[in-house]
């Protein structure tokens, strides 16, 4: 069977459930094909899927059983519920760049299932299951979709892109490798920055405007993407090479770096009185210094100096906001 003609078979199948008296000359007008087509079509429903169809002048064409399926999508229940959930997980998580397109194809597989068991999915998904992502990221589809093509394609992009670090913005060209959804809600385009010769990441939502440029580049074949993201700390490439970082944890705060991988290349050291010292190697230091930060008096930087320096000069500077 073609792909053509199963996406006819489910067009037809559809409109037998939800047509009012269905015949061959309106199915033939919606469906778009002739009503010789829709006879051959509904005898194929017949014969090769045993489906109870019937046609009678009160009902038109119809199925005696309203509950027969089409066994051409072979989900089971909880496929289809991972899907849901996997709607609802990336609408909280990952912005709406793809969740209408993914909540209309659920909608037309659950059109497989009987309507009662598809009802309590998703009342089963909508009051017991729930996803909360916190602050929510405002992302363009557009923007998504053609990073998407550019990383498919390898073409070359120009934007228009807000640095927040700086409050400024500047126009770019990247080659763009590939994209990354860190913590679910931040996603960032990693490529090469014809303007700093080097790879960096783009936070999407911070993209002002983009352009798909007609020329193409040629991907580093020495670029190897999970080597490179194992490199990092979080979201912070950094510049030159890993250096050890070394912090240490109190005994009340140890549980909550303990439960976690944090890096690729972290070693813990436990101490008698209950207290860690964790040791990476990365390269960038002002991510872990905002790491470091939220965990208060709890985490203490030992190692490199420079951490320590960005660390305490921190401190300083908020300690201003709060004397009296």
């Amino acid at each position: 069977m073609s792909p053509r003609h199963l996406e006819r078979l489910l067009h037809i199948d559809l409109l037998l459930r939800t047509t009012q008296q269905p015949t061959t000359l309106t199915l033939a007008k919606q469906v778009e094909v002739s009503e010789r087509t829709i006879r051959s079509d509904l005898a194929f429903l017949r014969d090769r899927f045993n489906a109870p169809l019937e046609f009678s002048r009160s009902k038109g064409h119809h199925y005696t059983d309203p509950e027969w399926r089409l066994p051409s999508i072979s989900l089971s229940q909880g496929e289809l519920f991972a899907l849901t959930l996997g709607a609802r997980m990336l609408q909280a998580y990952a912005g709406s760049a793809y969740i209408n397109d993914l909540r209309s194809a659920i909608v037309r597989l659950s059109e497989r299932l009987p309507k009662q068991t598809w009802v309590d999915l998703q009342q089963i998904a909508d009051e017991r299951i729930l996803f909360t992502s916190g602050a929510e990221t405002y992302l363009d589809p557009q923007i998504w979709g053609q990073l998407v093509e550019a990383c498919h394609n390898s073409r070359q992009v120009s934007i228009h892109y807000y640095t927040a670090s700086r409050n400024a913005s500047s126009n770019r060209v990247i080659d763009p490798y590939l994209l990354h959804i860190y913590r679910g809600t931040n996603p960032y385009v990693i490529g090469f920055c014809h303007q700093r010769q080097a790879m960096r990441w783009f936070r999407v939502d911070r993209i002002r405007k983009l352009q798909l440029l007609d020329s193409k580049f040629i991907r580093d074949p020495t670029f190897n993407p999970k080597e490179y993201l194992e490199k990092i700390f979080q979201a912070e490439v950094g510049n030159g090479n890993p250096r050890l970082v070394a912090i240490w944890f109190d005994a009340a705060t140890a549980p909550y770096i303990r439960e976690r991988r944090w890096h690729s290349t972290q070693e813990i050291k436990e101490h008698p009185d209950g207290s860690i010292t964790l040791q990476m190697q990365v390269t960038g230091l002002n991510e872990l210094k905002r790491w470091v930060l939220g965990y208060g008096k709890g985490a203490v930087v030992k190692e490199p100096p420079e951490l320590v320096a960005l660390v305490k000069g921190e401190v300083e500077e908020m300690s201003k906001h709060y004397e009296l």
